[in-house]
């Protein structure tokens, strides 16, 4: 009956699921992408299949994954070990709702994230990606504040360049951009301090060196409104969607003293720096640091299965326990705390405590930095950055004045293709060209990737 009710809406969709045919032709007669317009977008890879660093397509390609797929992939496409534990959990218990029931692997995944981040973060609140994980911590402050009787601190602090998600709280603390402007009378007014992104900052660029200027920034609107502050929301070291900007370590730090001066919340979205991106298991290892909140998606199931987590230390979960049921947290979705998740995360947290990922990640950040070096030379190349398994270029049109077209610049879709033409993955975030392979990857893969970046720019020239 399904088959003729669609055959009655679509004639040719019976034809196709019945004969099969041109993947990319039948995408395109039901399906919506993101990001994506599809009004002149070329065709979408046809990917069949996946092993390690690779995927397979089609028409019988095989493409090196660039970009983990998302910054989700971390240990390879198809790893014997996840597959083994999702066909195992599979077989055990496939899903049970979390409010009222709980599970063991929820439970011991909730024991391993406890052990592994930063000392002080006690509790785990399962979501399902890491905008819901970004959209649960501003909740949670936001109640946090309400419940310990301190309502009028409703005041987000975040960053320039930061990207935290695409849900509507997610969207109101990230940096307002083409991801946003149709949505602008959706979201919640914040307070936006600068970050460290020397490349275009003013004062280090005349004092040839990083001045911190933009900690003094944040010290400068908490000092007049800390009091009506809830939080302070950064992604540590690494900002991703917002143009890959690489903090110094000291900024981190400071961020750190500043909040703790003001009596001020600190969240880390550690969605995409979380499992080792940066070179440490969590980016505010390298400051030491423990924030109020930490949220983690991506590598946290290594690319298999949708899984969001935010971690809260005592003090805030301690705020919500009451006979009052109205101090209760009142989030939760269908899917929360699902066992194919957990048993994913499980595995993939074995593979860290039992082999060596953090030194593949510094051997791929020692090949992506040599790579790197080679670029500098080439006129449209403004600055290059490196951290953990994460390389950037940044792309400019003139050097002297540092500009570019940002996100939609049309260098994006040209690099993307040039790639794609020559076996690579890489999606361009605008004149923000970047390479975050996952930890499988050898050295002469990297050395390959980045052979091929230098003929692509060397070949196409500035953006224009």
């Amino acid at each position: 009956m399904g088959l003729r009710c669609l055959s009655g809406r679509h004639p040719v969709v019976e034809g196709r699921l019945m004969r099969g045919g041109d993947l990319a032709a039948r995408d395109r007669a039901v399906l919506w992408h993101p990001y994506t317009q599809a009004l002149g977008s070329p065709a979408p890879l046809e990917v069949v299949g996946g092993e390690g660093a690779y995927l397979h397509t089609a028409d019988g390609r095989r493409v090196f994954d660039g970009i983990s797929s998302w910054w989700v992939n971390i240990h390879g496409h198809a790893h014997p070990r996840l597959n083994a534990a999702l066909a195992s959990q599979a077989a055990t218990l496939e899903h049970v709702m979390f409010a009222g029931c709980t599970h063991p692997p929820a439970v011991e995944l909730a024991e391993r994230l406890v052990a592994a981040t930063p000392r002080g973060l006690s509790r785990v609140f399962y979501s399902d990606n890491g905008s819901t994980a970004v959209e649960v911590a501003l909740k949670m402050v936001h109640q946090y504040w309400r419940n310990r009787g301190e309502p009028q601190r409703r005041v987000v602090v975040a960053l320039e360049h930061a990207y935290h998600g695409d849900t509507v709280g997610a969207m109101s603390v990230s940096e307002p951009s083409v991801f946003t402007a149709a949505f602008t009378d959706l979201l919640f007014p914040i307070v936006r301090a600068a970050s460290p992104y020397a490349y275009h900052c003013g004062r280090c660029r005349a004092e040839g060196a990083c001045t911190l200027a933009c900690a003094a920034s944040l010290e400068s609107i908490l000092a007049e409104r800390g009091h009506e502050v809830s939080a302070v929301l950064i992604e540590p070291m690494l900002q991703g969607a917002g143009g890959m900007v690489v903090w110094p370590v000291a900024f981190l730090r400071d961020v750190r003293r500043i909040c703790d001066a003001h009596g001020v919340l600190l969240i880390a979205d550690e969605v995409l720096t979380g499992f080792g991106r940066t070179g440490t298991l969590f980016a505010c290892e390298h400051a030491d640091v423990t924030p109020d909140l930490m949220c983690l998606s991506k590598g946290l199931t290594a690319g298999y299965l949708p899984m969001g987590v935010t971690l809260a230390t005592d003090a805030i979960y301690e705020a919500f326990l009451s006979n009052d049921r109205t101090r209760t947290f009142f989030h939760g979705h269908s899917f929360t705390a699902n066992p194919l998740a957990c048993a994913v995360a499980l595995a993939s947290l074995d593979i860290f405590r039992e082999e060596p990922v953090l030194e593949r990640v510094g051997v791929i950040g020692a090949r992506l930095a040599a790579g790197l070096a080679g670029l500098g030379g080439l006129p449209c190349v403004g600055e290059t950055r490196q951290i953990g398994a994460v390389g950037v270029v940044e792309l400019v049109s003139d050097r002297s004045s540092r500009e570019a077209g940002g996100y939609l610049d049309g260098i994006g879709p040209r690099l993307a293709a040039a790639f794609l033409a020559r076996g690579l993955l890489l999606r361009p975030l605008g004149n923000i060209l970047y390479v975050m392979p996952p930890y499988v990857t050898t050295p002469a893969e990297v050395d390959w990737v980045m052979g091929e970046v230098r003929d692509v720019l060397a070949e196409l020239g500035p953006p224009s």
